[in-house]
């Protein structure tokens, strides 16, 4: 599973497991908000730990107004479909892992080298974590 901002370009999370229901899905996003602040909205596909009761219960409790695309049209969350091919691409594809345990290790230093070593052409060319703190201290200069 992978958390996404849209506006810093920031991978929030990238869960490995086996499998993730949706109340996994919720204690994920508890500790995103808890590091990140409440979110208005999220946008996710269609798959069946994002569309449980669970997640509705979720929002419900924390007022978070959650968005699906429709089925089968993935350009509706472009960026995170953009995101997912390069964690495919550069991570999954390019690294076999041994365990889950040896999963959990890799997959986040990817995480940490995509937010903090690559700049976006996108964000001026600076990376996703400089433009996050760039934001937060003009938001908090305003």
């Amino acid at each position: 599973m992978a958390v996404v901002d849209d506006f810093t370009r920031e991978c929030l999370a990238l869960v490995a497991d086996t499998s993730l229901s949706g109340l996994r899905v919720t204690r994920e996003l508890d500790i995103v908000m808890a590091q990140r602040g409440r979110p208005r909205t999220i946008v996710s596909d269609n798959g069946t730990e994002l569309t449980s009761m669970a997640i509705l219960r979720w929002c419900q409790q924390t007022r978070v107004e959650w968005h699906c695309i429709a089925p089968g049209k993935p350009m509706q969350n472009g960026f995170v479909e953009s995101f997912n091919g390069s964690f495919r691409d550069e991570c999954l594809n390019e690294t076999l892992f041994s365990s889950l345990p040896h999963a959990r290790a890799e997959i986040p230093a990817w995480k940490e080298d995509y937010n903090r070593q690559r700049p976006h052409s996108s964000l001026d060319n600076i990376t996703p974590a400089e433009f996050a703190m760039k934001m937060a201290m003009e938001k908090q200069a305003a």
